[in-house]
């Protein structure tokens, strides 16, 4: 596992794939602590119960289901629209534009995707105020998974094949890192944006990480500088 960037891993790659919270923008910004309030919000107005239980259940069906969502699905009949819609009805403006993230995601040749358990819509938003949503030609989302969400290795698979992805000429980022774990077995090469979280690290240290980095914008600048030197 290397914590920097190296030509001689990634010259290969002409497909890069990127989650999206807290991963093409910094967890510090805290846009994902804004969905996580709303979806407690949502679990106990949907449920009827008191906030602190709905907190408890939350993170239970997170933990159980992959997302809450999927909890809430399979168990409760939710509506998966009514429930996007409501959690990621949020201050987006407080994203700031990342020019530098802009010039870097530019310095990586091939095709960019993004792979989330969000949707579309909340995708588009971010990428927007970060300013770099014309660099991805597609978003595997949620709802394209039949939200069934990351690390299930059948969402993998589909979006494999939806993009037609090679996996072993593709690299693929991620704040989870149990999330990259199907992403190594199909062959990608994978790289861990670490955050705080202790959920987040789960797995780490299970040998399906190549590269780690703490903040992927000036990470990304490194290697695309390594790129273009060859």
């Amino acid at each position: 596992m290397s914590s920097a960037p190296a030509e001689g891993g990634f010259g290969h790659v002409d497909t890069w794939v990127f989650d999206l919270d807290n991963t093409l923008y910094h967890a510090r910004h805290g846009l994902f602590d804004q969905v996580d309030v709303r979806i407690t919000n949502y679990v106990a107005r949907m449920l009827a119960i008191p906030h602190d239980e709905a907190r408890r259940l939350q993170k239970a069906y997170f933990q159980s289901h992959g997302t809450t969502l999927n909890g809430l699905v399979a168990l409760h009949d939710c509506d998966p629209e009514d429930y996007l819609a409501y959690v990621h009805d949020i201050d987006y403006t407080i994203i700031p534009e990342d020019p530098t993230l802009d010039a870097a995601l530019d310095g990586l040749p091939g095709r960019k995707l993004i792979f989330t358990n969000g949707d579309v819509p909340h995708a588009e938003r971010v990428t927007e105020r970060l300013g770099i949503a014309h660099h991805f030609e597609g978003i595997f989302d949620i709802v394209a998974s039949d939200y069934i969400p990351k690390p299930e290795h059948v969402v993998y698979d589909s979006m494999v094949s939806r993009h037609d992805i090679a996996p072993r000429s593709a690299a693929m980022f991620e704040d989870i890192a149990r999330n990259l774990a199907p992403a190594k077995a199909l062959g990608m090469t994978t790289v861990w944006v670490r955050g705080e979280s202790a959920w987040a690290s789960d797995g780490h240290r299970d040998g399906h990480i190549d590269h780690v980095t703490d903040d992927l914008t000036p990470w990304l600048v490194d290697l695309a500088g390594a790129l273009a030197r060859g």
